[in-house]
């Protein structure tokens, strides 16, 4: 019977597996035990987090884990086995060679070669040697030491032949620079074998791979532009999508232009320039915004809505017929064009000084008049008040509205609304 059919196996016994968590991973185990799909894409397909299964697995079908790695033991036997395989070394391979690192490390096997050792676990030479060179160093120096010490000295030479140090000289030189490369960056530059390259720095500089080690797990998690990631690679934009979007960059860092707009003059696409942009240039989406920005800390996106160069430029000329005075509001949006409502939104949040001027204030008799109605209505006033035409007649003469003319008169000057009555009244009589 399968073991994931079997809820009375020694394993899901022993552990007591909730039966909620067994149905929750049980579509994502049976293709983990089919097929060869990754954890990341089976989690993906059955909608299950990739560190829960994983952890799942680990703990409650180690067996199929160890099976995965090309171990094949029962759900038992996979208690005890431990997969403390070196750095850089899979855990099928730590299995292979496990016995045969223990025989070399033994006093038991010590005048025998390695090729000899090899030989007897039914493994190559060659292979085994490499494995101790790369995980197992110390073994190495112990043989060495013990044999030598026996009088078991084979008098071959030891250590980087000289030819070969050489031809790596340069690469090495890179790679102990203070600006961090990665190993193929300097085998590309050097045009030197990557792969020679990495075991000669395994076998022969055990200390400069330490040290890349340290800077790279103190990268971990961090991510700033121009500097390396845990991966040891730089985290910037390829070369590639560099080129891809330099038009585009260059016009939203020197134009007013829409980052839409520019996308679609430059033909690349909307989505992948915005991310672009979001990438690997906040501070310039930041400094259009008007929003502080410091590299390796959040951005506060929740502050005031700012607007785009494109419309600062759209509003700039109406905004200075505005400050020269002269005009309302109204007026000047349609002069050049503009949503008056949007207008007035767009002066009352980024130009309030201008804004609060244009507004209504209040007079000194408690009522609310516009700024701009006293300047507009004066020389009509001073003629009211001392003459007896009319109310539309001088409407007519100063080309303005007589019934706005009229309830401005009665709501700011009643006085003198009653004034130009009297002298009407005497102008009758004296006739």
């Amino acid at each position: 019977m399968n073991i994931l059919d079997n809820k009375d196996s020694p394993c899901n016994r022993s552990r007591g597996i909730r039966l909620e968590t067994e149905a929750k991973y049980r579509p994502a185990l049976e293709l983990y035990a089919s097929t060869d799909l990754s954890n990341v894409e089976i989690c993906r397909r059955c909608g299950v987090s990739v560190n829960g299964f994983s952890r799942y697995v680990g703990t409650y079908h180690r067996h199929l884990m160890l099976e995965r790695n090309g171990i094949k033991c029962s759900p038992e036997e996979a208690k005890s086995i431990n997969l403390n395989q070196r750095r850089g070394q899979l855990p099928a391979t730590h299995a292979k060679y496990k016995e045969a690192i223990a025989a070399c490390d033994s006093m038991e096997y010590i005048e025998c070669n390695v090729s000899e050792i090899a030989r007897e676990f039914g493994l190559s030479g060659t292979n085994l040697g490499r494995q101790l060179r790369t995980h197992y160093p110390e073994v190495l120096e112990f043989r060495e030491r013990a044999r030598q010490r026996l009088g078991l000295d084979d008098g071959l030479p030891r250590g980087t032949r000289p030819w070969c140090k050489e031809q790596y000289a340069e690469a090495i030189e890179l790679l102990r620079a203070d600006r961090y490369i990665t190993v193929q960056e300097a085998a590309e530059r050097c045009d030197v074998s990557y792969s020679g390259l990495e075991q000669h720095l395994i076998f022969y500089h055990k200390k400069l791979v330490d040290n890349r080690i340290k800077v790279r797990k103190q990268a971990v998690r961090r991510q700033r532009k121009g500097e390396i990631t845990g991966r040891g690679t730089l985290h910037a934009p390829t070369a590639e999508i560099t080129k891809k979007y330099a038009e585009a960059l260059h016009l939203y860092r020197t134009t007013p232009m829409s980052a839409r707009k520019i996308a679609k003059q430059t033909d690349v696409p909307i989505k992948g320039f915005y991310e672009y942009l979001q990438t690997w240039h906040k501070d310039l989406v930041c400094q259009r915004k008007g929003i502080p920005y410091e590299e390796g800390k959040p951005v506060d996106w929740s502050q005031v809505r700012r607007y785009n160069p494109a419309t600062a430029v759209k509003y700039a000329d109406a905004i200075a017929r505005l400050k020269e005075g002269g005009m309302t509001m109204t007026k000047v949006a349609e002069e050049f064009g503009l949503h008056p409502d949007c207008f007035r939104m767009y002066l009352k949040e980024h130009e309030p000084e201008l804004h609060a001027s244009l507004g209504m204030k209040k007079t000194e008799n408690g009522g609310i008049m516009a700024p701009h109605s006293m300047g507009k209505y004066a020389e009509a006033l001073q003629l009211y008040s001392t003459t007896t035409e009319s109310i539309k007649s001088l409407a007519r003469r100063f080309g303005f509205n007589d019934c706005s003319f009229g309830q401005f008169i009665r709501r700011h000057f009643p006085e003198l609304h009653e004034q130009h009555k009297e002298l009407v009244r005497q102008m009758k009589k004296t006739d």
